[in-house]
């Protein structure tokens, strides 16, 4: 063991990236950027342990990906998703890096701890080869450093120097705010950040996501009540009773949401949207059903199709199925042609056949979102 401790931050909004996935969910093959570098990390050096720090939204997924690391709910800065994971490091040394630095040569790591000692943080540079220019006047561009991650830094230290209220871009600017020493080794250019989405074309390191097919299948069955608005696929329909739920029941959207998280191997509704939590309360769930589609797109995955059978006595589909489609077509982002509704009765049998209630079966085809052709 060498006495230090990774920390991969993976918690960030891609807000600046231009494509539909989030960057650290974009597949290589078949798993996430975010595991694809922590991997390759891993094997680099032994570290006593490793930490991710993940969107609150995605930590739960995250974790049914590996139980080789230690998981943390990242913050909305940088910053904080730092000081959350230090709360998790018992050894003297960090070494942490960006989820967006996809492709770190093994030499920088080995160089990075082979100095650790050299001063409180270390810091892999480039030298900058164009002509700088700084508030309309170039200046020296030997004097200029192009600093990369991963940084290595006495944990001590880095704590102390996070407590400050001021913001940093990185490691060693919150050290050297506080007295802090610095020393710099030589970065590598294959060290590229994704920032913007560009660059991944000039990124070979990374394969492209598998063409895979992932289906998913959701069953949700609500019983009548009367007195209250009947919603099914986001449609309301004109009868005099509607759904008994904690939510507004939309028991096709439920049934559809089930269908995609299970595509997409992320669980159930109940996760996403507990019935005890007072918040979701007569909540109008194609609002949910919004979050859920947000959730499967950052996550790497496209939409292929959507089957739906739903089992109903009462009331009449056939004059709402066109309605419906719309719906829900817009909030999946995917063509009316590639959603598909079924209506079937339960020939008067059982408690859809008394009338009591409706039942759904849905189908979701997802596939990886192609970021290699975009």
């Amino acid at each position: 063991m060498n006495n230090t401790t990774l920390i991969v931050l993976c918690a960030g909004n891609s807000s600046r990236f231009n494509l539909a996935a989030k960057k650290q969910w974009l597949r290589c093959e078949d798993i996430p950027l975010w595991l694809n570098v922590t991997n390759k990390l891993k094997s680099y050096a032994d570290f006593e342990k490793i930490i991710i720090t993940g969107h609150q939204n995605e930590l739960n997924y995250m974790k049914s990906f590996s139980d080789d690391y230690t998981f943390v709910t990242g913050g909305s800065t940088r910053q904080e998703s730092m000081k959350n994971a230090l709360q998790e490091v018992t050894t003297s040394f960090v070494m942490i890096t960006d989820v967006a630095r996809s492709c770190i040569p093994k030499k920088v790591i080995d160089d990075l701890l082979l100095n650790k000692n050299q001063a409180d943080c270390i810091v892999p540079f480039l030298n900058a080869s164009d002509t700088i220019v700084y508030k309309s006047e170039t200046i020296n561009r030997d004097e200029v450093k192009i600093i990369q991650t991963p940084q290595l830094s006495n944990t001590a230290i880095l704590s102390k120097a996070l407590e400050s209220t001021s913001d940093f871009t990185d490691d060693s600017s919150a050290i050297k705010k506080i007295g802090g020493t610095v020393f710099y080794i030589d970065g590598d250019t294959q060290s590229k950040k994704i920032t913007f989405g560009y660059e991944l074309k000039d990124i070979e390191c990374l394969p492209a996501p598998s063409c895979d097919f992932f289906t998913g299948t959701g069953f949700d069955i609500h019983p009548f009540i009367d007195n209250k608005q009947m919603v099914l696929g986001g449609v309301n329909i004109d009868v005099s009773y509607g759904f008994k739920a904690h939510s507004d029941g939309d028991v096709l959207i439920h049934s559809l949401i089930d269908a995609l998280l299970g595509a997409a191997g992320a669980g159930d509704i109940g996760e996403f949207f507990p019935d005890t939590d007072e918040k979701f309360k007569d909540i109008d769930s194609k609002l949910l059903l919004a979050q859920i589609v947000s959730f499967i797109i950052s996550t790497g995955f496209e939409i292929v199709n959507i089957d739906l059978t739903i089992i109903a006595q009462q009331p009449k589909i056939n004059p709402y199925k066109n309605d419906i489609k719309s719906t829900l077509a817009k909030i999946l982002q995917i063509p009316k042609y590639k959603l598909n509704i079924k209506a079937t009765t339960a020939e008067k049998l059982g408690f859809i056949g008394r009338c009591e209630g409706v039942a759904v079966q849905s189908s979701a085809t997802l596939k990886f979102y192609d970021w290699k052709n975009k």
